[in-house]
């Protein structure tokens, strides 16, 4: 049988992979790259659900890959914006504290930014955050003026035209959902449902199903993915008048998600949310999807119970705002007090892929395995979108070393 055949095979249509296809063939321009989607549409699940903030790096502990990826790939991502015609705008966030007990981690906040060389940001009092936010309440905070919004998925679509014009033996193919890996002496044969492709090279870019990818490879890693659904509400035209531009609490160091905030969307509205309930189904979008082989996985795997040990009370209120918009209400309240039930309703959900590993930690960084022919990104976890550009560098220079390129 004659295969297609191409250098690398890249298996993940979202933005994180085709970030890497990108920057893999601008470093190695005559090498042929393809990229395999499952969906009709690049970036249908954790790029297209995501609520579009250009993260800033304050958050992440100095030195590690988010850190350092999130701060230039921010910066890259908005010249290639600029460049691209791509609409975004550096608005800027305030990080508020509410109570006097959030402040000290308020400053650890504040001192991971200035380690991780995030430019302009400042601490301010009640009074400025008034000035920034006239309808929020709280004691401190800080002003993160580089934080911005876009649409990823207008991002990941011009990676794709720039794949297509500039590296003709390229290509992203939609519609391929890749079910099996054979080799052939140095080679891989990648089956799809559809065809099959000959390649030297695989990299698995997966997201939401990265350990499945990995395993079907015959990758044996220790982490797996479990999925959180974070529900959103929108402001009201009568809300919206309440909020400029993105407002977020000071995060709870023991709760690995940053709470719910306000953010302003790009192409109009503002969202607020999300919560993160643990999902029955890894790629379904309402609060009643259900799988049987994701529910059987995620509760198979002895890291989810113990991640849910050392979390029960934190899971159990995010449950409670999942299925109460009396609830969710009164946690939007501690930000801005003022808001209604009439100010917000019931929005879109989006679902993000947790890599445990089998003691329950999170992996809470970037982390790629190698096994024979393949590269697995098995976490890109956020700000992935923001870094897109820079992990997508990341990976190309690993997979470039690892291959002998």
């Amino acid at each position: 049988m004659k295969y297609t055949t191409y250098d690398a095979i890249i298996v993940g249509g979202g933005i994180v992979g085709l970030a890497a296809a990108y920057k893999l063939n601008t470093q190695y321009p005559d090498k042929k790259i393809l990229v395999l989607e499952k969906e009709k549409e690049v970036a249908a699940h954790q790029t297209g659900h995501n609520s579009g903030v250009i993260h800033s790096g304050i958050y992440y502990k100095p030195g590690s890959y988010k850190a350092k990826n999130c701060v230039s790939g921010r910066r890259e991502l908005v010249e290639f914006a600029k460049e691209h015609n791509i609409p975004f705008d550096l608005c800027g966030k305030i990080i508020v504290a509410m109570k006097e007990s959030e402040l000290a981690h308020m400053q650890k906040v504040f001192n991971n930014g200035v380690a991780n060389g995030v430019e302009g940001i400042e601490m301010i009092d009640a009074k400025r955050i008034k000035e920034i936010e006239p309808y929020c309440e709280g004691i401190a905070g800080i002003w993160v003026p580089c934080t911005g919004i876009i649409d990823y998925t207008d991002v990941a679509r011009k990676y794709v035209e720039l794949i297509h014009t500039r590296f003709p033996g390229s290509k992203v193919m939609t519609g391929q959902k890749v079910w099996k890996f054979e080799k052939q002496g140095d080679v891989s044969i990648v089956s799809t449902d559809k065809d099959q492709f000959r390649t030297k090279f695989i990299i698995s870019c997966a997201g939401l199903q990265a350990d499945r990818i990995a395993k079907k490879e015959g990758a044996k890693s220790e982490a797996a993915i479990v999925g959180f659904r974070g529900d959103y509400y929108d402001l009201t035209e009568k809300g919206m008048k309440k909020v400029k531009n993105l407002i977020y609490p000071v995060p709870n160091p023991e709760f690995p998600f940053l709470g719910v905030h306000f953010t302003r969307m790009i192409k109009g509205g503002v969202e607020c949310g999300p919560n993160a309930v643990f999902v029955y189904k890894r790629e379904g979008y309402s609060k009643t999807a259900f799988s049987l082989l994701d529910t059987l996985q995620a509760l198979g795997f002895r890291g989810t119970w113990k991640f849910f040990k050392k979390h029960w009370r934190f899971g159990i209120d995010e449950y409670r705002g999942a299925f109460s918009k009396k609830y969710f209400l009164k946690r939007l309240r501690t930000l801005i007090p003022s808001l209604e039930m009439d100010d917000i309703v019931e929005a879109r959900c989006g679902i993000r892929a947790m890599a445990l590993g089998p003691e329950g930690d999170m992996l809470d960084d970037f982390k790629i395995e190698y096994h024979e022919n393949a590269v697995h990104v098995i976490n890109s976890p956020s700000p992935a979108a923001t870094a897109s550009l820079a992990y997508g560098a990341e990976i190309a220079r690993m997979s470039g070393e690892y291959f002998k390129w």
